[in-house]
């Protein structure tokens, strides 16, 4: 199957007609889309009442793709917030429980920042993190180009193959070593993530910019990649049994309506979404 959704659910104002409050978008959300990414997580761990709520406000087969903590994955500046590392993990795998008692949770996402290049204290941290995260599904990314350079491109699937890391897939800026090219070969049969992060190479490199985070995803994919895109989604289908596809270019709320416009492509209708409009009948 292929499921198709967006990063996060409180930006995307396209998908929310009038006035709805905060607490009620992943509701409406839910019946647009059958998967989101929860990038939240990604900032501080979630209490488990969040997910709890998350999973109670949407349909029974949604699935949620959560993002690990900034902490987990090199991002974090300063000291972590944790005793330890091992207490750190515990912590977030912890936070994941109320999506797997739901079946819910498609997997946790692994975002690597531009600095984790590919060197061997790093395959090793990698090593490690998997078998910390146990047999929860895990997708990995990069955005160091080292690990695709031709010398090393092979060993690196090969490895992920190895541990059972899902492959993110990624469509994004090619601005010198701190993107990646977009390799297009799962790394298990079961599931493979694609991640748009639009094509901006000026705003991708403005990292130091005032306005850097209102510029870096600020991208509208035009029919023509989309449909390029939408050949790779069906190949990738064929060698995996679930596709996620993930639309990261929001910075100017372009995000939902690239993934509405893939679904139409794909011919892709789905049943179980969430009601929409849920305050219709209400004054």
């Amino acid at each position: 199957m292929i499921y198709i959704g967006v990063t996060g659910w409180g930006d995307h104002d396209s998908l929310y007609p009038g006035k709805i409050s905060s607490r009620d978008k992943l509701k409406e959300y839910a019946g647009h889309f059958p998967t989101v990414e929860v990038d939240s997580a990604f900032y501080a761990i979630q209490p488990k009442r969040n997910a709890e709520k998350w999973v109670n406000e949407t349909p029974e087969s949604f699935q949620f793709i959560v993002k690990a903590y900034q902490g987990m994955t090199g991002h974090q500046r300063g000291e972590l917030p944790f005793d330890s590392i091992h207490i750190m993990f515990q912590a977030f795998k912890e936070s994941l429980q109320p999506y797997q008692e739901k079946n819910k949770l498609a997997m946790v996402l692994f975002q690597f920042p531009p600095w984790f290049d590919c060197k061997r204290e790093n395959v090793d941290y990698l090593r490690w993190c998997k078998q910390e995260m146990g047999d929860i599904p895990c997708a990995l990314e990069f955005r160091h180009q080292s690990w695709f350079a031709p010398s090393f491109r092979e060993k690196t699937l090969e490895f992920m193959k190895t541990e059972k890391w899902i492959h993110s897939i990624c469509d994004e800026p090619q601005s010198g070593e701190g993107s990646i090219p977009t390799v297009l070969q799962p790394t298990t049969q079961d599931q493979v993530l694609v991640r748009f992060h639009g094509r901006n190479v000026y705003g991708w490199q403005k990292r130091n910019a005032e306005n850097w985070r209102e510029v870096r995803y600020l991208y509208r994919y035009n029919q023509q990649e989309l449909q390029e895109w939408a050949v790779h989604i069906e190949q990738l289908k064929k060698e995996c049994k679930h596709v996620y596809v993930l639309f990261n270019n929001n910075s100017g709320g372009d995000a939902p309506d690239n993934a509405k416009e893939m679904m139409e492509l794909l011919q892709i209708t789905y049943e179980g979404l969430a009601p929409k409009q849920l305050d219709l009948f209400h004054e």
